[in-house]
């Protein structure tokens, strides 16, 4: 039975089935259930408006019977992730292995430039601890920290960090866990939010890399004013498109340039001379290649 007189209802979108919206209310009603499954005004499609995970929207024409509404307006967004897609998001977390797979610096770096692309709250998070001795570890932690990231180190298996995990996600509104296939993403939302029992995949051994078990983002909350993205993993995020703006998405580099700038505007650093970077800083030899190889995407083709 469809509820005529119901006032429209505003609240966010939290996942994306084909061509519907799952829509958690804000407000929770004895009279209208508390999530909803949505269509999309035309007028939007006409405005050229797209609805995404994570979005603030408002519905009306709701179907109490059927939990059904449509989706008529959305709200203007603060922020905005183009892979995976997600509106609004506050906090990125990045998730790697120590081991099973192995930690690979640039695959790491690739994420964490991705993360340092958005201008939000960037938190590296440590997965698998258990497997690495703890010299190796702590090795590992003060690594991360020279990069500019302490990270937090958690375990699935031995519970270490989760609360300190769960605490820092849930002062944050929306932060999206990213990060390989393969690193225990699903594995640990199960652990901060057991009710979950989400699907979790085998590492190959001949490839070191996880199956996805994350088919699409969802939203899952994570305490009353927070939630948590899951998004599918993938092993290796491309490049920003631009070389010159590679170097604020280094933390270890931009605090370099912070410090003492290098004279030249337009400078690249990649062996100037008179430029004002040393390059006695480990992820120097990742930065020099990511120039190089953005520069030479860059470069007319000479075709005949």
């Amino acid at each position: 039975m469809v509820v005529v007189d119901q006032p429209a209802q505003s609240g966010m979108v939290v996942a994306l089935q084909a061509n519907y919206l799952e829509v958690e209310l804000d407000q929770v009603s004895e009279l209208i259930p508390s999530r909803l499954l949505c269509t999309r005004r035309t007028r939007l499609s006409h405005r050229g408006e797209a609805v995404f995970v994570g979005d603030r929207v408002r519905v009306e024409a709701i179907d109490v019977s059927h939990a059904r509404a449509v989706v008529a307006d959305v709200e203007p967004r603060f922020s905005f992730l183009t892979r995976p897609p997600v509106a609004n998001a506050t906090t990125v977390v990045v998730a790697l292995a120590v081991d099973q797979p192995a930690f690979d610096p640039d695959q790491a770096s690739r994420f964490l430039l991705t993360a340092e692309r958005t201008s939000l709250v960037v938190q590296l998070v440590l997965t698998k601890t258990d497997l690495l001795e703890p010299e190796a570890l702590e090795t590992l932690r003060m690594r991360l920290y020279a990069w500019g990231y302490p990270p937090l180190l958690v375990s699935t298996s031995n519970g270490l960090g989760l609360s300190k995990l769960k605490e820092r996600l849930a002062g944050s509104p929306l932060s999206v866990l990213c990060g390989p296939s393969g690193v225990g993403k699903s594995s640990l939302l199960n652990a901060l939010i057991p009710e979950l029992e989400l699907r979790i995949g085998a590492v190959s051994g001949r490839l070191q890399r996880g199956r996805h078990t994350t088919r699409h983002v969802e939203l899952h909350r994570l305490g009353a004013d927070a939630r948590v993205a899951d998004t599918p993993g993938f092993n290796r995020p491309e490049l920003p498109d631009d070389p010159r703006n590679l170097e604020v998405l280094f933390p270890e580099l931009r605090a370099q340039l912070e410090h003492h700038p290098c004279r030249f505007r337009d400078c690249l650093h990649r062996e100037e001379p008179g430029c004002g970077v040393t390059r006695d800083w480990e992820r120097y030899p990742i930065y020099r290649r990511a120039v190089e190889e953005l520069l030479g995407l860059s470069r007319p083709s000479r075709g005949g």
